[in-house]
């Protein structure tokens, strides 16, 4: 849907997104462990960090959301001993996200995986500011937390969203698309940052109850990608790295 497009059905859109705030039920954050080790080998220390969907919304308990299952499988992957934490809260937009993470005592870690995005279009942020924010976040967390690498999630279909009615969904899944597209073009020319390309596809019954967080079958499948994409491409490239310079 054009720019033009979206600017005409403005008064229509923000109709729709206050009535779809009032009518989407509120989910809670998974309960569960935020932090933990799993696996045998090499350490790697891992972070977790973002909004909602990082936060486990969706699902009951952390073992059914992303983190937990992600530090399994990345240990299982890449053999090593992952010490693993997640720092997410609902609502966090990407500049959120770094001053969340910025009130927390936070040892030094390996490797981040940054779920981010959704809030930035729910918000409004405009595209040049969310990928300032980006670029702020990745250069803090390897600056204040020694990171050697920064993961960023690639935004979700937002237009396969069943939550968000018509037009609005493709409004905002046309939104989410291009900041998407913004991301994979500054990661792609950014020193120690990557974008994962999920390749995600939403049907109702992979989703929650709202229609609009990940149900247990979408985070499954998004624990498995990010997985792969971190120990079988960040992590023996760190250390390739580490053997390079030993």
């Amino acid at each position: 849907m054009s720019r033009a497009v979206t600017l005409m059905l403005t008064p229509l859109l923000l109709a729709q997104a206050v009535r779809t705030r009032q009518r989407l039920p509120k989910l809670p954050e998974a309960d569960g462990e935020r932090h933990g080790t799993t696996g045998q080998g090499p350490r790697m220390r891992l972070l977790i960090a973002g909004d909602s969907s990082a936060a486990g919304v969706g699902v009951m308990h952390q073992r059914h959301a992303l983190a937990h299952p992600l530090a399994e499988l990345v240990a299982e992957r890449a053999q090593a001993r992952v010490e693993w934490r997640l720092v997410a809260r609902s609502g966090m937009t990407t500049a959120q996200t770094l001053h969340l993470l910025q009130r927390e005592d936070l040892p030094p870690f390996d490797v981040a995986v940054i779920v981010t995005g959704v809030n930035d279009i729910v918000d409004r942020v405009p595209l040049h500011h969310a990928i300032v924010a980006r670029e702020r976040l990745a250069d803090w967390l390897r600056g204040a937390l020694h990171l050697r690498h920064v993961a960023f999630a690639a935004l979700p279909p937002v237009h396969q969203f069943p939550g968000l009615p018509q037009p609005l969904r493709w409004c905002a899944g046309s939104e989410a698309l291009r900041h998407d597209r913004a991301l994979e073009r500054w990661a792609a020319s950014y020193p120690g940052v990557s974008r994962v390309d999920m390749g995600l596809q939403l049907e109702p019954q992979t989703m929650a109850s709202d229609g609009f967080h990940p149900g247990e079958p979408a985070y499954r499948y998004c624990a498995a990608v990010i997985a792969e994409h971190v120990a079988g491409r960040v992590w023996p490239a760190i250390k390739k790295k580490e053997e390079t310079t030993a």
